[in-house]
Order: structure tokens, then sequence, then C-alpha cells
């Protein structure tokens, strides 16, 4: 499908894919929702072919590589996270073929492809959790965890509060109970039976074989349990997620692992591993995110200093994964108590708008809409440590339903055009759409077609950063240095490159100064950069700053002048001796 405003990629010209083993460092993620991107078939839900018409545009919007969710068959009582069988493919989404084929075209335009893999639990639909209820010393009987009464792990915390008394449910068929830490119908495996490990290694082969490039590890932080705990990161967990890391990297080199792993940052950092025994490629940082939110509330930087300063090293091997919203609540779970309440406050006042113990809004509502604020969030996103995610829709800042049930509030359809159903499904009925679209105020006209004929807005201002970004790769693979500065609102900080790399950078290693103010009024700072002292700077990127770009005085110290919400990028510039 051509898309009015991006230019279809002729084959000659496509990228394809560079054989880079650390490309996860500096690139670009976009979690497309498969049943919300785009219908190719006119039923209503999205689908493999429908992504696949799009692929040109992310590929100019300048994504590295796309995460999508769940699309095994499933009873889709939590959007596809309740697996009924993890081999196949939901009718609804296409086929195998339909399958391969977009892995095959998003190679040709050099975007690589990330699936979700749901280790924790199983649908209860699940054949396995069938055979296990109805045959208990069967081969599956010993599956799940099963127990005669619902005492045990007394310790372990109940993670959906909203709808959940127990990690214990009473099954009718096989007259115990088992063990779920979701929903009721996600029955935990247990992997302390081989047999699950073995089948779940099965699982991940034949997703590799089809090309993908990584997995997202969902969940991974419960997969075993033991009395006298919280049945959270256990070293048996470290065990079962590092044999799967060694497996990838014999027989699949290259593929990526990513913990979605919502714990403190001292406890994530052990799910990168060892060098002797590595475990996952990336693990996303849950805590940067609130502390975003907090700042542009706050007008202080102070939250994401706190934060980042709390974060322990991570090893050489690893990358963090960062991201402003997704698609589940904005969690709360990492933050103080007061930090919580402060949060609901100032981004979910309506108890509609929060979900669990979090926010279920869309990026551009819960910033007021703000096109300064929008800009600066990403501007930090994309220069914070880590590989940035973006969620689909935030690029034109596509609105919510909040009274629309549970996370479902941040999943309506992707708002392509004017035409039927926004463009998202040119043939169905609205009634039959996966969810209803848009209606509120003016977030139901926006799209993709309005935005692209628009040089000034927010998507042609993302773009721009996408390919800043892209031309500096030391802020996905340098290293990260916090600053101080003189004014609390000002957040900066340092990327230095490390000695030449394949990629470009300068033998020395390319430095860029970041700085961030969140407050809404003007600020001028100064800014304690000692080991830059005497040396010039250049403006790679800028939000709402005219001024030239200021150089390092003789002391180590560089002032700026900072315009509400504003960001500056500046690339210091080499030394005759550095330059050679």
């Amino acid at each position: 499908m051509t898309i009015p405003g991006v230019p279809a990629l002729p084959a000659q010209s496509r990228p394809g894919l560079r054989p880079d083993p650390d490309w996860f460092r500096a690139a670009v993620f976009y979690e497309a929702l498969l049943r919300s991107f785009a219908d190719s078939d006119g039923d209503g839900v999205g689908d493999f072919r429908g992504l696949a018409s799009r692929l040109d545009y992310l590929a100019w919007l300048g994504v590295d590589a796309i995460w999508i969710p769940p699309f095994y068959p499933s009873p889709m009582r939590d959007g596809g996270y309740d697996i009924a069988d993890y081999t196949g493919v939901d009718p609804r989404y296409g086929s195998m073929d339909d399958f391969r084929a977009l892995v095959e075209a998003a190679h040709e335009r050099g975007i690589r492809i990330v699936i979700d893999m749901v280790l924790n639990h199983t649908s209860d639909a699940h054949p396995w959790f069938q055979a296990s209820r109805r045959d208990p010393d069967g081969p599956y009987g010993d599956f799940y965890v099963w127990a005669d009464d619902d005492a045990g792990y007394a310790d372990a915390r109940i993670i959906f509060v909203d709808t959940e008394r127990s990690n214990w449910s009473y099954d009718e068929v096989r007259g115990q109970y088992y063990w779920h830490r979701f929903f009721s119908h996600q029955p935990d495996l247990n992997y302390d039976n081989p047999a699950v490990v073995d089948a779940v290694h099965e699982v991940v082969r034949f997703w590799a074989r089809t090309g993908v490039d990584g997995f997202r590890l969902d969940a991974i932080p419960y997969l075993v349990e033991r009395e006298g705990t919280d049945c959270e990161n256990l070293p048996g967990t470290h065990r079962l997620v590092a044999g799967l890391r060694e497996m990838l990297d014999r027989e699949f080199p290259g593929t990526i692992t990513i913990a979605e792993a919502n714990q403190p940052p001292r406890e994530v950092v052990a799910y990168f591993g060892s060098t002797d025994a590595p475990e996952c490629t990336m693990c996303f940082h849950f805590p940067v995110m609130p502390r975003i939110f907090s700042a542009l509330r706050e007008g202080t930087a102070t939250p994401i200093r706190d934060v980042l300063r709390a974060t322990p090293p991570i090893p050489a091997q690893g990358q963090w994964g960062t991201f402003l919203r997704n698609h589940d609540e904005l969690t709360l779970e990492m933050v103080t108590d007061a930090e919580r309440d402060r949060l609901y406050h100032w981004y979910a006042p309506h108890q509609r708008m929060r979900a669990n113990v979090g926010i279920r809004r869309r990026l551009a509502p819960l910033l007021g809409d703000s096109r300064a604020e929008l800009e600066l969030a990403h501007a930090l996103l994309l220069s914070l440590p880590g590989s940035p995610c973006l969620y689909y829709g935030d690029e034109i800042g596509m609105g919510e339903n909040i009274w629309l049930p549970d996370r479902d509030a941040v999943r309506t359809p992707m708002q392509w055009d004017h035409s039927a159903n926004m463009g998202f499904s040119a043939c169905a009925d609205p009634t039959a759409l996966t969810l209803p679209l848009i209606d509120v105020d003016d977030y139901a006209d926006r799209c993709v077609a309005d935005a692209l004929a628009d040089p000034s807005s927010l998507l042609h201002c993302l773009r721009h950063m996408l390919r800043v970004r892209r031309r500096h790769p030391v802020l996905g693979r340098g290293e990260f240095q916090l600053c101080r500065a003189s004014a609390a609102a000002v957040l900066a900080h340092t990327r230095t490159g490390a000695p030449a790399t394949a990629q470009g950078e300068r033998a020395h290693g390319e430095v860029l100064l970041c700085l961030a103010n969140l407050s809404d009024s003007q600020c001028e700072t100064s800014v304690e950069v000692p080991g830059l002292a005497g040396r010039a700077t250049r403006t790679v990127l800028a939000g709402a700053v005219t001024a030239p770009a200021p150089a390092v005085d003789a002391h180590g110290r560089l002032t700026a002048v900072l315009p509400p919400r504003g960001y500056w990028w500046l690339e210091v510039i080499p030394n005759r001796e550095e330059a050679r």
C-alpha cells in the first residue's frame, strides 16, 4: 500500500539488515499492537498483511525494530497474553506464511522484528492445562503448580489487586488449587518440571527459525516459587533465563532477549546476568518513566537525577530499554506512596483513568496535549541511557478512551487518514472493529495523513529527532554521565563515545552534552563539565532554542539559557589533537 507523503523504497535501494551483533544498542523500537494497527481484509481486526503494508511508513519514520505483542491463538481475555497455543497464529491475524512474509519484508527495509514470549503462564484454554486438570498422572499432570489447599506461598503479593483476591484458584475438574500470579484464567507453568523447560525451549526454537530477531520475555520475575519468599527474582528463575539465553546464543546467535521485569533497578540488573552466565540482552528500565512525568509537573530534574543515580552499572554486554508509554498501564509500582499520590493527582484525577497500580492513559492526553512537553519527553527518552521504544500512535498525539475496560483505553485502532474507520479498516462495519475509534474532542480527527502533510507536525518533529539520533550513535552506545547544573530545573548529562567503532565514531570518541529544562519558565544555568574546558560546541538538536551554541570556558563551565520546556543537544567539537 502506498501512503501519501511516504515514498516507497524501491527494491534496489532497500538497505536490508546489516550484520551487527550490537544493533540493539543504537536501535529505536516501535511497539505495533497488531490487532489495532492496520486491517487488510476488512474484518475489523488488524493483521500481519496490514502491518506489512505500513512498513514503508515505519522505515520513513526511522524505526529500527518493531515489537509485536502476542498474536497466538487466545481467548483474548488479557489482550492475547493468555496464550492457548504457543506455536500457532490466531486466524484473525493471518497465517504463518503471512508472518514469515512480514519478517522478510521488514528485513528488506532494514527493520528487525521482536515478538512477545509469555513464559510465566498460559491460558486455562491451553491444551497443556486442559490435559493437566483432567489427568493428574498423565504427561501434563505436573505442567502447572497444583496444591490441595491455598495456603502456599503466602508471602507473594497479588499483582492485579483490582480483580484478584488470591494467587490460588480452585479447579472443580481436578479438585485442587492452581497457582497464578496474574489473572485466574492464566495458570502458571511449573518450571520445577524439566519437561516444561524443554517444551518452552522448543517453542522459542520454533519462532527463532522464522527469522525473528528477538523475544520480549514477559513477566519473567515470577517463573519459580519457593516457600518463605515473595516468589520473585529467585535464583532458579535466573538459571532458567540463563539457560534460554545459552540455547539462543548457541543455536541462533544474534537473537536478543528483552526482560520485562517490573522491579527496582538493583534487582532488574541481575537479569543481564554475568559474563560467564549472560541472561537478557536488554532489560526495561521501568522506574525512569514515572520520574519523567513527575519531573514535568514538579518543574525540577531532581526525580530523574535521583533514579539515574540509584541505577547500578550494568554489564558491558547489556542495554536498558526505555519508554514513555506502552500497551499496559503507566505502572506506579516503582514509586513511593507519596509519589504515587502526586502522580494520580496530576495525571489521573478520575478513578476511571486508573488500573491496578497505575494509570491507563495515552501520552498526549497525559501531558495535556502540550506540544512543548511532548517534544521534551521524547528528547529525554532519546538521550538518556538505553534503547527507546515508541508506542504506536504516540507519534501523532493519539487520544484515549477511558470508558473502555481495563487497558483497552490505550489500545484503540491506529488513525491513518480520513477514509472509512480512519484508514484502519477500509471495509469493516464500525461495530465490527476490534475496539471503537477515538471520538473524544479533537483527538478523533488526528491521523497520519494530516501529520505527514504538515511539516511542523509532531510526527515530522519526532522523525527529525530519530534522524539526529541515528547520526550520533553515541546516544545509544556511549557512556552516560550526569553533570552538575546550577539550576535544579535543568537535567544535564554527557554521552561519550568509545574509541573507534565500526559505526564511524571518532577515534577518541564523540561527546554530546544534552540539556533539558523541566520547568515551564525560561532558565539560565551553568553546567560543570571540567573535562571539556575550553571546548567549542555545535547544535545538533534544539527545542525552541535560537541562541548560538555556547562554548565551555577555561574553568570547565558552560552557560546556557533554555526556554520553557526547552532541550538542547550540543556536540563538543574535538580539539586538534583528538581530531587527528
